[in-house]
């Protein structure tokens, strides 16, 4: 499931408070570069910068990463 992290929920129509689920957020793994060189997929990137280490996604749009997967499973 892909979610956008910036955008923020729209708080119409609210439920009751007691049906709404608890969901619990672990942090982040703290991990270093020979680490996410082992734990990254063939479709993503390790970024270094000074200040951090982050995996993300080779392809950013998630449409556009869809439409590569159904191309390379399909022929």
């Amino acid at each position: 499931m892909d979610v956008n992290i910036v955008k923020e929920k729209k708080l119409t129509n609210m439920r009751a408070f007691t049906s709404d689920q608890t969901v619990i957020l672990r942090p982040a793994r703290l991990m270093s570069l020979d680490q996410c060189i082992e734990f990254i997929a063939e479709d993503e990137l390790v970024e270094v910068t000074p200040e951090s280490i982050r995996l993300r996604k080779r392809e950013l749009d998630a449409q556009a990463r869809m439409a590569r997967y159904r191309e390379e499973k399909w022929g």
